[in-house]
């Protein structure tokens, strides 16, 4: 009875662990493919931005003059965006997604932060004083973290890095 226990414990072991190989090559898989169908796209002038950090990381510093946005996507990676220096662009809006990973965002003081935030098991942080100005320019943040975090900061340009 004991060696049939033990054999059954054993197939089950083996059984979960090929289940986690085959979860884990499953993930590298589809991170491989969507790295190849969804390159980054943009540089330092451009007005919109298409940021993919999958398994590794980005720096990116925005020098537009009319930002209107774009998207980040964080997959086991990591997104750092710094726009300080950028001019906002009315109904500037930005899509930032964190699944495992993490992308923060540097705004300058001024600005309005309207944002949306849905979180499983991550979240999503904004410290940016509301500004006295109305027309402040604002921008939108759709930002989604499973298992991970989207942070947006005010910060100005002269704090160094944190």
């Amino acid at each position: 009875m004991v060696a049939a226990l033990r054999s059954l414990a054993m197939r089950l072991l083996k059984a979960l662990g090929l289940l986690f190989v085959g979860f884990y090559a499953g993930l590298l898989a589809a991170a491989a493919l969507v790295k190849r169908a969804l390159p980054s796209r943009g540089d330092a002038e451009s007005d919109e931005v298409a940021l993919v950090a999958i398994f590794g990381g980005i720096e990116f510093a925005s020098r537009a003059q009319a930002f209107r946005g774009g998207s980040m996507l964080a997959w086991y990676g990591g997104v750092a965006v710094d726009l300080r220096e950028a001019t906002l662009a009315p109904d500037a809006k930005l899509v930032a997604s964190a699944l495992f990973g993490g992308v923060a965002i540097k705004v300058p003081p001024g600005w309005r932060i309207d944002y949306t935030a849905r979180g499983l098991a991550g979240g999503v942080a904004v410290d940016a004083p509301e500004p006295d100005d109305p027309d402040a320019p604002t921008l939108v943040v759709d930002a989604t973290a499973g298992f991970g975090g989207v942070a947006i900061k005010a910060e100005t340009a002269d704090a160094g890095e944190s």
